[in-house]
């Protein structure tokens, strides 16, 4: 495909995996519309990149219930021609001890607000060519300690699968990237510290667009990022025990690692 000269709408711009992605478009000619909650983030990031001016700046809250009508006026039927749906959160905790709250967002953010943002895109005729949903290689492997983590992102490698199957004839594509581990603020000290005693390794954001950018040249339905991951990913649709027994076997120090979050205590 040609980058040059399109117009992407990037939400979560402003974090690790956002601003590298908006960097690695900007820097093969793609004009950007950067979306995020920090509007001090998002102009930073704006003035580092290519051709500054070309780019937009929209600070709005996505979990917030007007957040997407919001995006809608602020872009007032400005054509865009590719969508990065990657704002998104997790929390690492005990499912039961989690709040009523942070389930909700975490389900809202990672899976409601891309299928929103989509709809809303392709039923007001403003009809991007290209979707590009981020995902995790938690939406192919369920995890302890992130369940409904795992079930929103399995979630969207669902959805992106469905609507590409859906639009494709149309000639808009609906991609899938799974990155893995991956070095940005979302993960806390108690995370970084059980990767490492697991041997599990974690990518920068700057690999991870790579990956975004070869992933659109090659037009590939769904990507998982890193090895062993990718082969755990499939292997956990065909032989999900040799996987489960993988994860049993490293219980006691996930266990241990859950037990020493910031416990918010259920409503």
């Amino acid at each position: 495909m040609k980058i040059r000269g399109t117009t992407w709408l990037v939400t979560g711009a402003s974090g690790g995996i956002g601003s590298a992605i908006a960097k690695a478009l900007s820097d093969r000619g793609a004009c950007l519309v950067l979306v995020g909650r920090d509007a001090h983030k998002l102009e930073a990031l704006k003035a580092q990149l290519p051709q500054s001016d070309s780019h937009r700046v929209l600070a709005v809250d996505l979990l917030a219930a007007d957040g997407i009508d919001l995006l809608m006026q602020h872009l007032d039927g400005q054509p865009i021609d590719g969508l990065v749906n990657n704002a998104g959160c997790n929390q690492f905790g005990w499912f039961a001890k989690r709040t009523h709250n942070s389930l909700s967002d975490e389900i809202t953010l990672n899976l409601l607000r891309p299928i929103e943002l989509c709809h809303r895109l392709l039923s007001e005729k403003i009809q991007p060519c290209w979707i590009v949903n981020i995902g995790s290689t938690f939406g192919a492997i369920g995890y302890p300690g992130y369940a409904s983590y795992c079930a929103a992102k399995a979630g969207l490698q669902r959805f992106s699968e469905a609507l590409d199957r859906e639009l494709s004839a149309k000639g808009i594509r609906v991609l899938h990237l799974a990155p893995r581990a991956t070095q940005t603020q979302l993960n806390p000290s108690v995370v970084e510290e059980l990767n490492q005693k697991l041997g599990n390794h974690s990518d920068s954001p700057e690999l991870v667009a790579e990956q975004f950018i070869d992933l659109l040249l090659h037009e590939q339905r769904s990507r998982f990022i890193g090895w062993p991951e990718k082969l755990f990913a499939r292997l956990n649709q065909l032989l999900p025990g040799v996987v489960g027994s993988a994860i049993r076997r490293q219980y006691p120090l996930i266990a241990a690692a859950l037990d020493k979050t910031n416990v918010e205590h259920p409503q």
